[in-house]
């Protein structure tokens, strides 16, 4: 009976991998096997051969093969030509490191559908005897090796768009830290790309597909920027000013060309709910391929730039006032960036470092102040009662000074993940960084911190440090949920980058894609907007005053009091 259904088994094996293939199964076999090579082949990692030259080679090969055994073949004839693997001692993993393993996954060597049991087996050995680096782990190595290749392709080819797709895959596959986060497998993504940068026209099609595979990382920290055209003659034009989302509406909350505002009647507090006839509710629907980010909140604060920006000059739009809507065609300008100060005013009013409000309250804007001026800061604010630190910006690496006032002791706020070159798709957990020393001048008020959707990176690794304090607690509403150092590329015709480090709690908690959780939750609404209130503020300085979960009526006049001083 076994011998019959062994025999059985092997026709129904011979019959299956005779049956022909699609263009996008071998597209995505080839670019997985491309990339381990890459890696892990010791000729090929070492840059023996011209790796991106030999996958133009092989792709005629690849797309003349119409069966899973021709496949098979081309590709484990190709991996004959690269040279003999040689043989090397079974490699120890190194002691006292603790491995990260939930990126790691080199299952498909074993489980493809396109492979034979030889081509496996080859890929298997490779594994094995792997090329290994200088260096174990690096923050700062070239995954892309050779970057400069990529500033000469010319998308208008096929296989330059293949080319381009499997390396940014490849680098993502095995030294994104976050990819076990992703809402979409990276398998998935792969297979849905592939057929649009095949069937691109052009470069244009092929940098809306590469988008598109690129938003799939849930990562904030990517940004994908495309280089304008040197013969374009036209630039985009923009609203007058900048706001945030708020209830599937755009509540403005900065102008930005004050002459231009004021002729349509745009002030602090206007709401957009359409635009050329879109809600901005199917707005938010219809950019998804375009902004990458962790979470919804940082998403939709990615997005308010592009939904006020045009092509066209004249662009409806339709506004909420006192209940009641009305459309004005208005007329957008190109005042962004360089030109938007020929539109202002006067000069912007010059923000401060830090102040003392009433009632024995420090503020410090984390946007601002740099680490030339905390000894000043220190000094003003050592006897404060409560000091708040505005986080709701990008801090200029001021975290070690003010660490260093505010904790009694060392303590450590964070580990790290880092790629393992000697088994790329493999992270090593990593001693992360420590706050403040042992100081009994360390401040011993409160500690306030306000985050927002704006808070990212910086902000949050910042936030995770002062957290350390022991007297501190976080107000405002979700972060970015990025925290990481940012890789940044310039490709030909396009930028872009991704978080090349994980970071997390020191009890192993995660902040990719979760951001820093504020103890007390609050998001400004529209009427606090249209009525100038800093309505986090107002919570920041409820809680120092009574430190109760909801602020009480008394404590109106103080608060409001408070936040005078503040704007003054």
């Amino acid at each position: 009976m076994k011998k019959i259904t062994l025999f059985f088994l092997i026709i129904f094996s011979q019959i299956l991998f005779s049956q022909k293939v699609t263009e996008t199964e071998k597209l995505v076999a080839t670019c997985k096997v491309w990339g381990f090579l890459k890696y892990y082949h010791p000729k090929v990692a070492a840059g023996e051969f011209n790796w991106d030259q030999q996958l133009i080679d092989i792709l005629p090969k690849v797309e003349k093969a119409q069966t899973r055994k021709e496949f098979s073949l081309v590709i484990s004839n190709w991996i004959d030509t690269l040279g003999e693997v040689p043989l090397i001692e079974p490699i120890a993993e190194p002691k006292d490191v603790k491995f990260f393993d939930k990126n790691f996954d080199l299952s498909w060597i074993n489980t493809s559908a396109l492979f034979s049991r030889n081509l496996s087996a080859k890929l298997k050995f490779i594994e094995e005897n792997r090329y290994l680096s200088n260096e174990e782990f690096s923050p700062d190595f070239d995954a892309f090796k050779k970057l400069k290749n990529y500033f000469d392709l010319d998308y208008n080819s096929k296989s330059n768009r293949v080319l381009m797709t499997f390396a940014y895959w490849s680098v993502i596959e095995y030294f994104f830290p976050y990819k076990y986060v992703m809402d979409q497998k990276w398998d998935v993504t792969l297979n849905e790309t592939l057929p649009s940068v095949v069937q691109a026209n052009n470069s244009d099609e092929f940098y809306k597909a590469f988008r598109k595979m690129i938003t799939k990382l849930n990562d904030s920290h990517v940004m994908f920027h495309i280089y304008p055209d040197a013969s374009a003659t036209k630039s985009p034009v923009y609203f007058p000013a900048t706001g945030k989302i708020i209830d599937e509406k755009i509540v403005i909350t900065e102008i930005l060309g004050d002459s231009l505002a004021e002729a349509d009647n745009i002030k602090v507090g206007t709401v957009i709910t359409k635009i050329n006839n879109k809600t901005i509710k199917e707005l938010i629907q219809e950019n998804r391929d375009i902004f990458c980010a962790s979470n919804e909140v940082s998403y939709q604060n990615k997005i308010v730039g592009n939904l006020l920006k045009s092509e066209s000059e004249n662009v409806k739009v339709e506004f909420l006032s006192n209940g009641k809507y009305e459309t004005k065609t208005m007329t957008w300008s190109n005042y962004h960036d360089s030109h938007r100060n020929e539109f202002k005013k006067g000069a912007q009013k010059k923000k401060d470092k830090f102040k003392l409000l009433g009632n024995n309250i420090g503020y410090v804007n984390m946007g601002v102040i740099k680490p030339k001026n905390i000894p000043d800061m220190i000094e003003a604010l050592k006897s404060t009662k409560a000091i708040v630190f505005d986080m709701r910006n990008y801090p200029h690496n001021t975290w070690k000074e003010i660490s260093d006032f505010l904790n009694p002791e060392e303590k450590k706020f964070c580990d790290y993940t880092m790629p393992y070159l000697n088994y790329p798709g493999k992270f090593v957990l990593e001693e992360g960084r420590k706050a403040g020393f042992e100081n009994k001048d360390h401040y011993k008020g409160k500690v306030i911190v306000l985050l927002n959707e704006d808070s990212m990176s910086q902000s949050e690794w910042t936030a995770m440090c002062f957290q350390t304090s022991g007297n501190t607690t976080i107000i405002g509403s979700q972060t970015a949920g990025t925290d990481g150092n940012n890789f940044e590329f310039d490709f030909r015709g396009f930028h872009t980058g991704f978080t090349g480090i994980g970071v997390y709690y020191p009890d192993g908690r995660e902040t990719q894609r979760i951001g820093i959780v504020p103890d007390i939750e609050v998001k400004p609404t529209i009427k606090g907007i249209q009525e100038g209130r800093d309505e986090v503020l107002e919570r920041a300085l409820s809680f120092i005053e009574k430190g109760e979960l909801k602020p009480q009526n008394s404590q109106k006049q103080a608060t409001i009091k408070n936040l005078e001083n503040f704007k003054n």
